[in-house]
C-alpha cells in the first residue's frame, strides 16, 4: 500500500503542476508528512525527508510540464533566464537554513504564507493584470533569489509564489502558469541536491534514503507526475483565465490549512 499512496500523490501533484505551474510540492509535502508518519518513520526526520524527496520528484514534474507549456509558446524564456541563477543560488542556501530550523515549524510557516496567497489570488486578483513593462533583470533576478530560498526551505517548486510574482510583472495568467512551470525546475534540482547533501549526516534515517530524499518514493511519484502534468497543462490552456486563478487559490487554501494544522498538531 506504500506504493499504491505515492503513485496516487504522485498523480494529483502532477495534474496540479501541469494546472496551475507549480511544482507539485503543495501536495506531495503534506500528503509524505502524512504517510511517513502513518508507517511509522521517525517523527524527528518525517518533515525534512517529505520536503526533500517533494523536491526530487519536482525536478522531473516541472520538466514534464515546461515541455507541454512550452508547445503552447506559453513560456516566457527571456523572463526565466533573468531568474534562473536567482533561483540556484536561493534554492542551495535555503537547503541549508531548512536543515537547522524544526519540522513543525517548517510545516506551520509554509502553511501560513500558502494561506495568505490562497487569499490574495481569490480576492485581490479578479482579472489578469494590464499589459506592461516587465521589471529590471536585477529584481527579476532578486526575486528569483527569493523565491529559490523560500521553494527549497519547504519543498515546493516555488509556482505559489511565481505565478503572482509574474502575474504581477505584466503577464498573462497562461505565461505566468508556463514560466512558474520552467522556473521550478532550477529550483528542484538544486534544492533536491541541497538536501540530498545536508541529510547525509542524519541518523536514525529510514532504509532507501539517499540524505533526506526516500528513493521508492521519488520513483513513484515522479512516474506518477510526469504523466499526468501533460494532462494538466492542456486542460490549463481550456479553462479560462478567471477560473485557472480561483482553482488555483482554493488550492492554495486546503493545502495551506492542512500543513498549518498538522504544524500544530491539530491533525
Amino acid at each position: 500500500m506504500l506504493y499504491v499512496w505515492f503513485i496516487i500523490a504522485g498523480a494529483f501533484a502532477g495534474l496540479s503542476a501541469g494546472l496551475f505551474g507549480i511544482g507539485g510540492g503543495m501536495i506531495i509535502v503534506p500528503v509524505l508528512v502524512w504517510i511517513f508518519t502513518a508507517y511509522a518513520f521517525p517523527p524527528e526526520v518525517v518533515t525534512h525527508l517529505a520536503i526533500g524527496t517533494s523536491l526530487a520528484t519536482i525536478a522531473v514534474t516541472s520538466l514534464s510540464s515546461l515541455m507541454a507549456h512550452h508547445k503552447h509558446d506559453s513560456v516566457r524564456w527571456e523572463v526565466w533566464r533573468n531568474m534562473a541563477l536567482g533561483l540556484v543560488i536561493g534554492s542551495l542556501v535555503g537547503a541549508g537554513i531548512a536543515d537547522m530550523i524544526d519540522g513543525q515549524i517548517l510545516q506551520m510557516i509554509i502553511g501560513v504564507g500558502a494561506l495568505l496567497m490562497a487569499l490574495k489570488m481569490l480576492f485581490l486578483s479578479n482579472k489578469d493584470q494590464m499589459v506592461k513593462p516587465l521589471p529590471p533583470a536585477s529584481l527579476q533576478f532578486g526575486a528569483g533569489t527569493g523565491i529559490g530560498l523560500a521553494s527549497s526551505i519547504f519543498g515546493i517548486g516555488g509556482g505559489s509564489l511565481t505565478v503572482p510574482f509574474l502575474n504581477w510583472s505584466g503577464l498573462s495568467m497562461r505565461q505566468s502558469v508556463g514560466t512558474s512551470a520552467a522556473c521550478g525546475l532550477p529550483i528542484a534540482l538544486a534544492g533536491a541536491a541541497g538536501f540530498a547533501w545536508f541529510g547525509q549526516d542524519v541518523v536514525n534515517m529510514p532504509e532507501g534514503t539517499i540524505g533526506f530524499i526516500h528513493v521508492t518514493g521519488f520513483i513513484c511519484i515522479s512516474v506518477a507526475s510526469f504523466a499526468m502534468a501533460k494532462v494538466g497543462a492542456k486542460l490549463a490552456h481550456v479553462l479560462p483565465a478567471l477560473t485557472l486563478k480561483r482553482l488555483f487559490g482554493v488550492l492554495l487554501l486546503v493545502a495551506g490549512g492542512q500543513l498549518f494544522l498538522s504544524g500544530l498538531g491539530v491533525l
